[in-house]
């Protein structure tokens, strides 16, 4: 798991350097637009099936926008993946208290606005 977590990131880091490929990029595009849009080959409410495309057609698109990557690029980008995971316990709790003020300000904000 963290491995695709790790791939997952070193290609969408891959994607913003202007040596990748365009293929690399439109295949990319489609996984995340395949996992993101509501239509699906098959539908999530069929059973076991229905997440099973997910969990294969997203990964193997993932897959093959990685191998259309030129090494220098892919080595670059795994490299700015595992900078960003070894920093990531740290984020996670300043981004939870970051969207708290946030929610925090922006009641004040309402409640002063109402009043």
């Amino acid at each position: 798991m963290k491995a695709t977590w790790r791939d997952a990131l070193a290609l969408l880091f891959a994607l913003g350097d202007r040596r990748t490929p365009a293929g690399a990029k439109l295949l990319a595009l489609l996984a995340l637009g395949y996992a993101l849009l509501p239509l699906d080959l098959l539908p999530d409410l069929t059973p076991v099936l229905g997440v099973a495309d997910d969990l294969l057609i997203v990964p193997t698109l993932l897959a093959l926008a990685a191998r259309t990557l030129p090494a220098p690029v892919l080595a670059q980008a795994q490299r700015r993946s595992l900078s960003v995971q070894r920093r990531l316990p740290w984020l996670v709790p300043a981004a939870a208290v970051t969207a708290a003020a946030l929610v925090t300000l922006l009641g004040w904000a309402a409640w002063r606005a109402l009043t």
